[in-house]
């Protein structure tokens, strides 16, 4: 498993756009797939995708593999990622 942290510099655009900028959370497979992930929101909102819920009415857990080359500057250790999953 892979674990990354990446800071969203831009708003939603939607109608959830007042909630600001995010921290996105993801834990993945070896190919890149995310099996969780987490959206953290500067209102204090927080979002958790992973197998047992692939989706809401706000998002989804991401169903395109990430880039392991453009993420590896984003990469944590699973001992962070766990952190912010359980807190959450």
């Amino acid at each position: 498993m892979n674990y990354f942290k990446r800071n969203w510099d831009e708003t939603r655009g939607d109608e959830f756009d007042s909630w600001g900028k995010s921290i996105w959370y993801f834990e993945t497979d070896k190919s890149g797939l995310p099996t969780k992930q987490i959206e953290v929101y500067q209102n204090g909102k927080v979002l958790k995708y992973d197998q047992t819920k692939l989706q809401d009415e706000f998002g989804g857990l991401g169903d395109q593999e990430l880039d392991l080359i453009e993420f590896s500057e984003f990469q944590i250790t699973k001992e962070e990622f766990e952190k912010i999953w359980n807190e959450n």
